[in-house]
C-alpha cells in the first residue's frame, strides 16, 4: 500500500485514466435499452416505476457497503449538499422527463434531442467554470451530434411530426442530462465518486417517490426480469455513474459531457451483436462519426485542464 501512495499517477496519467472510465461508462450505459427492454417486457413494472427503484436500490446497495466499510464517508460537507442535491434532482427530473418524450416523441427524436448535451454543458461550463471553448470541442460536438442523428435514423430535421409539448419536454431532457456533469463537478471536489453517486441516487429515489402510487408496480416479475434488473442495477447504474463521477474529477465537464455520446455508439454495436439488428450504412457511418468526435477529445487530453487533481 505505501508503495502505490509513493508513486501518485502523473496529470496526464490521471487524464487518461479519466478518459478510459468515461468510455467505460458510457459502455455500461449502453446496456441500459437492453435491460430496460427485457424487465418491461417480462414484468408488470412500469418505466415510472422503474426509474424509482433503479435509483433506489443502488442508493440502498451503495449505504451499506459504504456503512460497512467506512461510515465516516456519509458525512458530507455542508457547502457541498447543494451541488449534490441538484443533482440529484436532474437525475430524478431526468427520467421523468426522457419517459414522457419518449412517449410524445418517440426513442429516435428523444435520443437526438439528448444528444444536444454537449453544447449545453461546453457553453454553462465556459461562464461557470472558466473551460475554454475550442475548436476541437465545437468540431467533436458537431461529430457525435451528427452520428447521434444518423444512427438515431433522423436525417430530415421536422420530418418527425414534432408537437409543441413533445419539443418543450424534449428540450429538457439534455438540459437535465447537462446539469449532472455541471452540478457534479462542483461536487467531485471534495467527494470521492461512491459517496457522490450514493446522495444522488437517494435524493433522485425521493423526488420519483410521490409518483409511485399511480404507477405500476413490481408485482410479477420472472427470472428474466430480475436478471436484467439486476444487470440494470449493477452494470449500468452503479458501475456507470461511478465512472463517470470517476471521469469528472479528471477531466472537464464539457470534455466528459462529449465523450458521454459514445454511448450510442455502444448501443449500435450491442444491437448488431446481441440483438441480431442489422446496421444501415447511415447508422455505421453515424457510428464512425462519434468515434472520430471521441477519438478527436482524446487526442486534445494532453493540452485539456483538468479542474480537480483529487485522488
Amino acid at each position: 500500500m505505501s508503495l502505490l501512495i509513493k508513486k501518485p499517477l502523473s496529470l496526464l496519467q490521471l487524464r487518461i485514466a479519466g478518459f478510459l472510465a468515461m468510455i467505460i461508462a458510457t459502455a455500461c450505459w449502453g446496456m441500459t435499452g437492453i435491460f430496460v427492454t427485457l424487465v418491461i417486457k417480462n414484468s408488470s413494472m412500469s418505466p415510472a416505476a422503474m426509474a424509482f427503484w433503479r435509483n433506489f436500490t443502488a442508493f440502498l446497495v451503495l449505504f451499506v457497503f459504504i456503512g460497512v466499510k467506512n461510515k465516516s464517508k456519509l458525512r458530507i460537507k455542508i457547502k457541498n449538499l447543494p451541488w449534490l442535491v441538484g443533482m440529484g434532482m436532474s437525475l430524478g427530473i431526468f427520467h421523468i422527463f426522457y419517459n414522457t418524450s419518449v412517449i410524445l416523441n418517440g426513442v429516435a427524436v428523444t435520443t437526438v434531442l439528448q444528444a444536444a448535451m454537449p453544447a449545453f454543458v461546453t457553453i454553462c461550463a465556459r461562464y461557470l467554470w472558466k473551460e475554454k471553448i475550442t475548436s476541437r470541442k465545437v468540431l467533436a460536438i458537431i461529430l457525435t451530434f451528427s452520428g447521434t442523428l444518423l444512427v438515431a435514423g433522423l436525417t430530415i430535421p421536422g420530418s418527425s411530426g414534432l408537437n409543441i409539448p413533445g419539443l418543450f419536454v424534449g428540450l429538457c431532457v439534455p438540459v437535465l442530462y447537462a446539469s449532472w456533469s455541471l452540478f457534479g463537478k462542483k461536487a467531485r471536489i471534495d467527494h470521492d465518486p461512491v459517496v457522490i453517486i450514493l446522495y444522488i441516487f437517494g435524493i433522485a429515489a425521493l423526488v420519483l417517490l410521490p409518483f409511485q402510487p399511480f404507477v405500476g408496480q413490481p408485482t410479477t416479475m420472472s427470472t428474466i426480469a430480475w436478471s436484467a434488473f439486476l444487470g440494470l442495477i449493477a452494470i449500468s447504474t452503479i458501475a456507470g455513474f461511478l465512472l463517470y463521477t470517476y471521469a469528472l474529477g479528471h477531466l472537464q465537464a464539457s470534455v466528459v459531457s462529449i465523450l458521454a455520446m459514445a454511448e450510442i455508439a455502444f448501443v449500435a454495436v450491442y444491437s448488431y451483436f446481441l440483438l441480431s439488428e442489422s446496421l444501415t450504412m447511415t447508422q455505421q457511418i453515424g457510428s464512425l462519426l462519434v468515434i472520430v468526435g471521441v477519438l478527436l477529445i482524446f487526442l486534445s487530453i494532453p493540452k485539456s485542464i483538468p479542474v480537480i487533481e483529487s485522488d
